[in-house]
């Protein structure tokens, strides 16, 4: 009788792996190990050392490493993360709120050029705003602390000019205004602390971003599953397997936020919140696989590659290994 491998997996914790965690739904043929971290640490401990075999990674990571011709990590379609961006963008309550085309020419920060957030961040700058990304004076620092550092080396577009700022964070910069604008993952302070003076550029975020999606059919994603490739060259059949059990996870956690007989996060009106997405996106309202997701995944190589992330624009193909392009779960 053959023993099932053990391999070890870095995630976020998030509802949609907790049935993973506990083992409620298992890979089959792994034994798996999970440890919770937060995604910077686990994107830099993965990216610069590969310390476990499963982990979860930044898109625009996996996507950089991949247009650099580094094929040390495979890419499964399950997406952990997901996000919409028009959120991120933030600017003093004096600045051009719900107006994003009085940001043509300004200065702007931003965490870290290969961050998938800000890649989809810019592209809304260029694609639906019509910014000239060359106009722009982009500032690369750390969201609330100073110091930040691009993780992998990064290409730019012609045109495209970064200053590096190590002295001030970017939310201390935008309430100095030495910036008018900073596109981020993270929320800044200022807009936490109820000071007032940072706000989101757009004031009904909920109804751009919804109506974003009916017109383009993008789900932004943030993260993408991936493991080594040496464990996948000896287990080539993990691919499928993790992505099964990954799905009956995520579709085990919609149920749970679906369920109104006993809420399952300790968030008011939940369900109903979570029956109003799915009136948006469909029962799976979280797709995992390759075809579900097909519109995001070509809109995502061609900004990267737009953005210099990859020297080409990648193919959807280019992503995931053809066992699980092919596989039925998909």
């Amino acid at each position: 009788m053959s023993r099932n491998i053990d391999l070890t997996l870095a995630i976020n914790d998030s509802d949609q792996v907790r049935d993973l965690a506990s083992g409620k739904v298992t890979v089959n043929g792994v034994d798996l190990r999970v440890t919770y971290h937060e995604v910077e640490e686990i994107f830099f401990r993965f990216t610069k050392f590969r310390e476990w075999e499963i982990s979860e990674m930044s898109l625009g990571k996996y996507c950089s490493l991949r247009g650099a011709g580094d094929d040390s990590v495979v890419g499964l379609p399950v997406f952990p993360s997901r996000s919409f961006r028009h959120s991120g963008i933030y600017v003093r309550a004096d600045g051009p709120v719900d107006d994003p085309t009085a940001l043509a020419g300004a200065r702007i920060g931003f965490p870290e050029w290969t961050v998938t957030a800000t890649v989809y961040q810019r592209a809304l700058l260029q694609h639906e705003f019509g910014l000239d990304l060359t106009a722009i004076d982009w500032v690369q620092g750390g969201i609330n602390e100073p110091g930040r550092i691009e993780t992998l080396p990064v290409g730019l577009p012609d045109g495209i000019t970064v200053r590096a700022e190590r002295e001030r964070s970017l939310n201390q910069m935008l309430i100095d205004g030495d910036l008018d604008a900073v596109i981020v993952p993270h929320t800044p302070d200022a807009a936490t602390d109820g000071s007032g003076r940072v706000v989101q550029l757009f004031s009904d975020v909920y109804s751009v971003e919804r109506e974003y999606y009916l017109r383009t059919g993008i789900f932004p994603i943030m993260h993408v599953l991936v493991t080594r490739k040496d464990v996948f060259e000896r287990h080539p059949w993990i691919g499928p397997n993790l992505v099964t059990a990954f799905t009956q996870a995520k579709d085990n956690s919609i149920a749970r936020m679906l369920s109104g007989t006993a809420p399952h996060v300790p968030v008011p009106w939940a369900p109903i919140t979570a029956a109003i997405a799915a009136d948006v996106f469909g029962r799976d309202m979280w797709p995992y696989g390759v075809e579900a997701n097909r519109t995001t995944l070509e809109a995502f190589t061609t900004y990267a590659a737009e953005q210099s992330l990859t020297p080409t624009k990648l193919a959807v193909a280019d992503l995931f290994p053809a066992s699980v392009m092919q596989s039925h779960v998909i």
